[in-house]
C-alpha cells in the first residue's frame, strides 16, 4: 500500500564528540556542525493535508538542539567520563552523557526522539511516524538510521 511521506531538514548545531575506543584522531574531543534529514511517514493525511505539520514541530527542533548545539557528547562508558563530568561541575563544558556516540548512534537518537515526539504530540491526528532519519557531520559524511 503506498504511504505519503515529506522530509524535514533540521539543524542541530555545533557539537562536540569523543571516541575513546577509535585508533584514530577521533578519540579526542572534535567537532562537528550536525544537521540531520527526517523522513515522515503516514498512510493518511491530517486535516491541512500534511504528513506531518513542519511549523509544529518547533519542540522537537528545541530539544534536538538542547542534546547537540554547543555541548560534548560522550559515552557513557568512556574511562574519562568522571574527567569531563568534573568540567561540567566547574561550569567549563556542557556535557551530554549517550548510550554511544558516533554519527550512526546520534542517527538513532534523533530518530528515537522524533517518534516519541510524534507519539505524544501527532501520532492521533494521522499515525504519522518517523521512519529514516540521515544526520551528517559535514557535507562529505553522514549515517542514516530506519528503513
Amino acid at each position: 500500500m503506498a504511504k505519503f511521506q515529506s522530509t524535514k531538514v533540521i539543524d542541530l548545531g555545533s557539537c562536540a564528540f569523543r571516541q575513546p575506543r577509535a585508533d584514530s584522531h577521533c578519540r579526542w574531543i572534535h567537532g562537528y556542525r550536525l544537521k540531520a534529514k527526517f523522513w515522515f511517514e503516514s498512510e493518511n493525511l491530517d486535516d491541512n493535508n500534511w504528513v506531518v505539520d513542519f511549523g509544529g514541530l518547533k519542540d522537537l527542533k528545541r530539544q534536538l538542539r538542547n542534546q547537540f548545539d554547543h555541548t560534548l557528547c560522550l559515552d557513557r562508558d568512556d574511562p574519562a567520563l568522571l574527567t569531563f563530568q568534573t568540567l561540567s561541575e566547574k561550569d567549563a563544558a556542557d556535557v551530554r552523557i549517550m548510550n554511544g556516540v558516533g554519527i550512526e548512534l546520534t542517527a538513532k537518537w534523533c530518530y528515537d526522539l522524533a517518534n516519541e515526539y510524534l507519539q505524544k504530540t501527532y501520532v492521533n491526528k494521522n499515525g504519522a511516524h518517523c521512519v529514516r532519519v540521515e544526520v551528517w557531520e559535514h557535507e562529505g559524511n553522514s549515517a542514516i538510521y530506519g528503513d
